[in-house]
């Protein structure tokens, strides 16, 4: 994904970034203070969001190849696995039952399968919105202070698993973070962005 002169301004965040290369199939890391423009640059980067100007070439990839995790996650009124298989029912893939129990039973979620999604805590949401964001293998995934209220060894866990579908599906990740020393040993490049562009 290239990014060229992109601008866009929200109340006191004026984002401007010339230039910028994502490079495909690797683990990025994006960090800098509160209101610097990271969740700003992510929901561009999927379209939640248009740019005021400037470009954001997805180099071939379609809107449904990308998704996008956010801190507080949204969940839809439904059981714990009607929330996962959602992506695969809109895109029209097969769901893989064993795929799914797998990834319930890795994460803790398994005793939870038909709970009701709304009554989770705050980490078991943000498991289930990350599990949520894998299942249809997308080609590229944002994940924006996603796992900041997991313990350690669930935060161990999902650096192995986005390890494991970056070496299986050559996915590329744009991580936010503020847990810069926990996930920096998985990033294959860093970001750091300060009011509004990034610096190095």
């Amino acid at each position: 994904m290239r990014i060229t002169e992109l601008r866009k301004k929200i109340g006191r965040t004026d984002l401007y970034i010339p230039d910028l290369h994502i490079e495909h199939g690797k683990i990025h890391g994006l960090t800098g203070p509160n209101g610097c423009g990271k969740t700003t640059l992510l929901k561009l980067i999927i379209g939640i969001t248009q740019p005021d100007s400037g470009t954001i070439d997805l180099e071939g990839l379609r809107p449904t190849d990308i998704t996008m995790t956010s801190q507080r996650p949204y969940l839809m009124h439904a059981s714990v696995y009607d929330n996962i298989v959602y992506p695969l029912k809109i895109r029209g893939v097969k769901i893989d039952t064993g795929e799914i129990d797998s990834l319930l039973t890795r994460t803790g979620l398994m005793p939870l399968k038909q709970q009701y999604a709304g009554s989770l805590s705050s980490g078991e949401r943000q498991k289930l919105s990350f599990l949520r964001a894998i299942i249809f293998h997308p080609s590229m995934i944002l994940i924006d202070e996603t796992l900041s209220n997991l313990d350690p060894e669930s935060e161990a866990l999902f650096r192995d698993i986005i390890l494991e579908r970056r070496d299986q599906d050559g996915s590329t990740w744009l991580i936010v973070s503020h847990q810069f020393d926990k996930m920096n040993s998985i990033f294959d490049e860093t970001h750091y962005m300060e009011k509004g562009r990034i610096i190095r």
